[in-house]
């Protein structure tokens, strides 16, 4: 086994391992009579996608049915640099003990190359689409999207996103 893979596997056992001590922690609440939640819930975690961002992302629920997440991840090898950076806005259509779903709304700029500029023929994306949202173990919470994304150059595409986060109050 290489030393990469046997890092993984040691995160996903400490995961597994403390996932009982997680349970305790926040889980995103159900909504009220008002229709949203209560209270602000924050997530911090991973998400990737080719329209609104790829790396760390952090998100806010706030009070009531509106959510927004901001993304940005950027890579440098040698004098290749890359990156992403992008936000989104989600309203919740239905939020249920075990699962949220809801439309989402972002956009995106993606930059790839030298010194030279931005090799990418459409790095500013802007999309429009449906999500989905279920707890994994405790307050870590799976999402996923598709998101009909329009780039730049004039490309429309639908193209799918997944996320994962950690929710705290």
């Amino acid at each position: 086994m290489t030393m990469t893979s046997s890092r993984f596997v040691t995160f996903l056992l400490l995961l597994v391992c403390f996932s009982a001590t997680a349970r305790a922690q926040a889980v995103l609440p159900e909504k009220g009579r008002e229709g949203g939640v209560r209270e602000n819930v924050f997530g911090l975690g991973l998400a990737g996608g080719a329209a609104t961002g790829v790396g760390i992302s952090f998100r806010h629920h706030l009070p009531g049915s509106w959510s927004y997440q901001i993304t940005g991840g950027i890579i440098k090898v040698d004098e290749k640099r890359s990156y992403a950076v992008g936000a989104e806005g989600q309203y919740d259509l239905i939020r249920a003990a075990a699962s949220r779903f809801f439309v989402v709304g972002g956009f995106g700029y993606y930059y790839s190359g030298t010194g030279n500029g931005n090799t990418m023929e459409g790095p500013a994306r802007i999309s429009l689409g449906v999500g989905g949202e279920i707890p994994l173990v405790g307050a870590f919470h799976i999402s996923g999207e598709l998101l009909f994304t329009y780039f730049s150059d004039g490309t429309v595409l639908p193209l799918p996103q997944v996320g994962m986060y950690y929710y705290f109050y």
